[in-house]
């Protein structure tokens, strides 16, 4: 222990702004320059659409449909148990999230073309993920059994491309948050 307070880099260690930074009105918080929440918009919405294509995987194909679990290498009680930790883990990514964009949307900073970007990110590389990686690579499981897989492998992994794509095309031009509206 040297004795001294390790420091924090927080807003209490900055300096008070002097009467030369103050805003005509005397406003101290409008001479700060405005929070860029553009690379937060994108991440709060790659959260969200991940978690989303997770709810929708969980849902459709593993308990309406029954066409797999997310471990089919295994019994059927671990296939369920598998099941209900990735669904956990999906519904704690669109909670963070969540929770993100709320952040962003109390600062004013919330760039909604970036969320729906990230959105779109998040899901299609999810499904990409889920469908290269996971049921090839990994051979967790597939999409469904006891019919030719491939006309489904392409569904599955092209509707991600394309929403990659179209993602990336939102990620196109100057960012706009809410405040500059």
């Amino acid at each position: 222990m040297s004795g001294t307070p390790p420091s924090d880099s927080g807003p209490l260690d900055r300096p008070a702004p002097g009467p030369s930074a103050r805003a005509e009105g005397g406003d101290i918080a409008s001479a700060r320059p405005p929070y860029d929440g553009t690379g937060r918009s994108i991440l709060a919405g790659v959260l969200i659409g991940m978690g989303v294509a997770a709810f929708v995987d969980e849902t459709l194909f593993h308990q309406l449909l029954h066409w797999h679990h997310f471990y089919d290498r295994s019994t059927p009680t671990a296939g369920l148990v598998s099941d209900g930790y990735f669904h956990a883990a999906g519904w704690l990514a669109i909670v963070g999230g969540l929770f993100m964009y709320a952040d962003l949307h109390r600062r004013q900073a919330t760039v909604p073309k970036r969320v729906w970007a990230g959105g779109l990110l998040g899901w299609g590389g999810f499904q990409v993920y889920d469908g290269l990686f996971q049921h090839k690579v990994l051979g967790l499981h597939q999409i469904r059994y006891g019919v030719e897989t491939l006309p489904y492998d392409l569904v599955w992994n092209l509707t991600g491309i394309l929403g990659i794509l179209v993602g990336l095309v939102l990620l196109r031009g100057a960012p706009r948050a809410i405040a500059d509206r």
